[in-house]
């Protein structure tokens, strides 16, 4: 896998964290620098672990995880999308979805991640057999999907803060729409 391949690859999977981070910034409009790095922080170390896991596991659970990580990466996302939906038009500020809140920020990391579990696999196929031809692969995908995290949060935040009406509904919308998009994917 040449450098460019392995950079290419690192974007592609760094796309839905930086669709569900901007729409995290539009939610919240208004998110610390803390809440802006623990979002990028999060999606950026769980797309260089899961490919790590993918990697080591493809040998054992090869064709468990091939038949389901997209059904799993679909009801991850579709969930907290009715979620959001739910709760941006109940217009109840309590149960208010928050995505910087730990189990939040968590489950999102693993839903975006789903598909690098899969990249993993597919290092194992392409001969890399050592964590020394790996690590490249994984700082790659890791700084990718933390600094498009990080820009989609503050573009989701500038919008967001522009924005007078709710736009949880949206983003519940965004989340469904890039389930919908993984499932089509990866059954055609």
């Amino acid at each position: 896998m040449t450098t460019l391949e392995i950079w290419l690859t690192a974007l592609a999977l760094a796309m839905d964290s930086f669709t569900i981070a901007i729409a995290s910034g539009l939610i919240l409009k208004r998110i610390t620098m803390r809440h802006f790095l623990t979002i990028a922080l999060f999606f950026g170390l769980f797309q260089a672990i899961m490919p790590l896991l993918g990697w080591a596991g493809s040998v054992y659970f090869y064709h468990f995880i091939e038949q389901y990580d997209h059904w799993i990466a679909f009801a991850l996302l579709t969930f907290l999308g009715v979620k959001m939906i739910r709760d941006g038009i109940s217009g109840d500020e309590e149960h208010h979805f928050d995505p910087t809140r730990f189990a939040t920020v968590l489950t999102l990391s693993l839903a975006v991640s789903i598909d690098a579990l899969a990249v993993g696999i597919s290092f194992t196929c392409i001969g890399m057999s050592t964590l020394q031809q790996l690590a490249f692969p994984l700082f790659a995908i890791g700084l990718a999907s933390f600094v498009l995290a990080l820009i989609g949060c503050f573009i989701g935040s500038i919008v967001g803060s522009k924005l007078r009406f709710p736009v949880e509904p949206i983003g519940g919308l965004v989340l469904i729409i890039l389930a919908v998009k993984i499932l089509i994917e990866h059954l055609a």
